[in-house]
């Protein structure tokens, strides 16, 4: 089973799984409604991808009843949300990857304190003498 963006299908076939005529692929391709991979001679290949994006232009057009111009819109758009979502998991990844090293980082320098050093509270400090006075500072 091929993946959902391999160029697998002529546009005969792209055409009959879309139900639509294969002149109107051509025109959705020069419109850049649909633009499906070509092969070394130029010969369209059409994913199941673009399968499924003729579905939904066909879906868009006769049910929903908008105009070409419009369904491009939308479908840059759907693209633009797409990779915007994308790129959010991609920080989200690298946001991750920061907080893990901050806190094994923040760990080290705990682990490299001195436990010989006991804080002395600076209010007081009483000064022992061998000769038995003490004097208070």
């Amino acid at each position: 089973m091929p993946d959902d963006d391999a160029p697998v299908f002529v546009i005969s076939v792209a055409a009959q799984l879309a139900g639509m005529h294969a002149q109107t692929l051509r025109q959705y391709d020069r419109l850049g409604l649909v633009s499906p991979g070509r092969t070394a001679r130029g010969g369209r290949r059409y994913s199941s991808r673009d399968v499924a994006a003729l579905r939904e232009v066909q879906r868009l057009s006769q049910q929903e009843g908008v105009n070409l111009a419009g369904i491009k819109r939308i479908l840059e758009l759907e693209n633009q949300v797409v990779a915007l979502q994308a790129k959010i998991r991609e920080l989200a990844a690298e946001l991750e990857t920061a907080r893990t090293e901050m806190a094994r980082r923040e760990a080290a320098v705990h682990a490299s304190y001195r436990r010989d050093l006991v804080p002395v509270d600076r209010g007081a400090v009483v000064v022992w003498r061998p000769d038995g006075s003490s004097h208070e500072r």
